[in-house]
């Protein structure tokens, strides 16, 4: 026969777990949408150095296609030319070394001409502040998605 506190315990590690991912929800649905800046960076890579063995290319890591903004967290896109030579973003001719903050006040699709992109084009997505509730629980995922997405990729150092 099984122990009365055996039992016990088997069912609070259920209740446990089921009441922090509520609280998690919860806190996802409701708590107001934070970040450390207003700005979301956009960065021309530096192309890849030579290796030890001299056999390295040239190639920067792909620069994304779509970029997303919301309004009122993150409106700004801050774009870095940390390479050697000057990029073209839209009408913007960015010089090595040079910064621009680019603002947006409505939400909606911009497509701006870069040839750095695959395809020739980047899409800057401007969303609005999502609502409480479902609808912000659904950002918060997405916002986890494209950094996960957009986290680069590095070897082990030795």
């Amino acid at each position: 026969m099984i122990a009365p506190d055996s039992l016990l315990r088997r069912r609070r590690l259920p209740c446990a777990v089921l009441g922090v991912l509520l609280l998690a929800l919860l806190w996802g649905a409701l708590a107001p949408l934070r970040t450390p800046s207003q700005e979301r960076g956009f960065t021309f890579p530096v192309p890849r150095q030579a290796g030890a063995a001299g056999l390295a290319s040239a190639r920067a890591p792909a620069l994304p296609r779509e970029i997303r903004l919301t309004l009122g967290v993150q409106d700004v896109l801050l774009l870095r030319n940390l390479d050697r030579q000057p990029h073209v973003f839209g009408p913007l001719q960015l010089l090595p070394g040079q910064e621009f903050r680019l603002p947006f006040e409505q939400a909606g699709d911009y497509a701006y001409a870069c040839p750095d992109v695959a395809g020739g084009t980047l899409t800057v997505r401007v969303v609005r502040l999502p609502d409480p509730g479902w609808e912000r629980v659904r950002w918060r995922l997405g916002a986890l998605m494209q950094t996960l997405r957009t986290l680069p990729i590095m070897a082990p150092q030795k």
